[in-house]
C-alpha cells in the first residue's frame, strides 16, 4: 500500500485550509510496459502548485502534482534501473509511477540524476528547474550588466537566492527584499547580496529607495502587490523586468487579473523609461537552455561559489500544512518535505 494526497470534494477556495486535501489509502501500482515504480524521497513544495489545482491542472482524483525526488523500485522503461535516482512528478504520494501513460506537465521530463554533481534534492532545487528559472529569468532574459542594480523580491526564496547570487556572479549590485530580520541577514551575511530590504517595513518604499541609490536597472518579480509599487518608482531608463511569480495574489478572486493591473499602474512609467517588461515560463528554456544551465552553475554549486538553503520537513502526512506555510512565506529556503529514506545523505 502507500499514501496519497488528493483535492477532497470540497471547491478549492481562494487558499488552501484543512478541508482542501484528503490523505488516501491506496494499492502500491505495478508498472505496465513503458513505465517505472518509484518511491519518493523528496517533495517539492512551489507557489506556482497552488494555481495548478485553483484552474483544475491535474486529472480528477490523481495525486495534488508536484515535482518530486525519486528511487526506481522497477522499471519496465527504456533508460531506467531499478535504483536509480531520479526528477520526475510522483506529486504528493509516497509512490508513483512514471512513463507512458502517466500524466505530468509536458516538459518536466524524468531524468536520472547524479549524486556526485550534488545532493540529490538539488534536483527539484538549485540542479533543476528551480535553478533553470532563475538562469533563464535572469541570465538569458534581462542579462544584467556589470554594475547595474539587481533587485529580487522573495530574496531567501528557492529562486531568489539562485538569482541574486548569478546576478553578483555578473558584477552586478544586488538588492534583495525578504521578509522578516533573519532571512534579510542572510541574503546578505551569507549569500553575499548588497543589501536587503524587509517588505515587513511600514516605510518600504522609503528602505527600498535608500538602498537602491543608483536607481533598478534589472527587476526579478516573485511576489507583486505593494513590493512591485515600492519598486515601481525606482526603475532607470532601459530597465528590465522579469515576471517570474506573484505570489501575492495566488489567492485573488476568480477572475482577477493580477498582472494586468499591474502593467495599468506600471504603463506611464514603463513608457516614459523605455522598461522592458517580460513573463517568464520555464517551459519555455527546458529544452533549449537546460544543459548550458547546468554547464554554467553545477560548478559554481560544487565549489561552493554559489550556496543555497532548503528548508526541509519531514513526513507525508504533513504536506498540506507546509503546503500552506510556504505560501505564507513562513518557510526559509527552498521548501521540500522527506518522504522517504535519501540513502545518499
Amino acid at each position: 500500500m502507500t499514501r496519497t494526497w488528493t483535492l477532497s470534494d470540497k471547491p478549492v477556495g481562494n487558499w488552501p485550509d484543512a478541508e482542501t486535501f484528503v490523505l488516501r489509502d491506496a494499492p502500491l501500482p505495478d508498472p505496465a510496459p513503458g513505465q517505472a515504480l518509484t518511491r519518493t524521497i523528496y517533495i517539492s513544495l512551489d507557489p506556482y502548485q497552488w494555481g495548478y489545482k485553483r484552474r483544475g491542472t491535474e486529472p480528477a482524483g490523481a495525486p495534488c502534482h508536484a515535482r518530486t525526488i525519486s528511487q526506481v523500485l522497477k522499471s519496465r522503461m527504456d533508460g531506467f534501473a531499478e535504483g536509480d535516482f531520479v526528477f520526475n512528478t510522483n506529486g504528493w504520494a509516497e509512490h508513483g509511477l512514471m512513463g507512458e501513460g502517466v500524466w505530468r506537465p509536458g516538459y518536466m521530463v524524468p531524468r536520472k540524476l547524479d549524486p556526485a554533481r550534488g545532493r540529490i534534492s538539488y534536483g527539484v532545487g538549485m540542479l533543476g528547474m528551480l535553478g533553470l528559472t532563475a538562469y533563464a529569468g535572469l541570465v538569458v532574459m534581462a542579462e544584467p550588466k556589470p554594475g547595474e542594480t539587481v533587485v529580487v523580491s522573495a530574496a531567501s526564496g528557492g529562486v531568489g537566492q539562485i538569482v541574486g547570487q548569478l546576478a553578483k556572479a555578473k558584477g552586478a549590485r544586488v538588492v534583495g527584499i525578504a521578509g522578516r530580520d533573519a532571512k534579510c541577514r542572510y541574503v546578505v551575511d551569507e549569500l553575499g547580496f548588497d543589501a536587503c530590504v524587509s517588505h515587513l517595513s511600514a516605510n518600504l518604499g522609503a528602505d527600498l529607495k535608500a538602498a537602491c541609490p543608483d536607481g533598478i536597472d534589472v527587476y526579478f518579480e516573485n511576489v507583486g502587490g505593494p513590493v512591485f509599487d515600492a519598486v515601481l518608482p525606482l526603475f532607470n531608463k532601459g530597465a528590465r523586468m522579469t515576471i517570474c511569480g506573484l505570489i501575492a495574489h495566488y489567492g485573488d478572486a476568480p477572475g482577477v487579473d493580477a498582472r494586468k493591473a499591474m502593467m495599468e499602474r506600471g504603463g506611464p512609467i514603463f513608457a516614459a523609461r523605455g522598461v522592458t517588461v517580460r513573463d517568464l515560463f520555464v517551459g519555455d528554456y527546458a529544452a533549449t537552455h537546460y544543459d548550458q544551465f547546468l554547464a554554467d552553475v553545477a560548478p559554481l554549486v560544487a565549489s561552493g561559489a554559489i550556496k543555497y538553503r532548503e528548508d526541509i520537513r519531514h513526513g507525508i502526512e504533513n504536506v498540506p500544512a507546509c503546503f500552506s506555510e510556504m505560501l505564507r512565506g513562513d518557510n526559509f529556503g527552498k521548501m521540500l518535505v522527506q518522504v522517504g529514506e535519501d540513502p545518499t545523505r
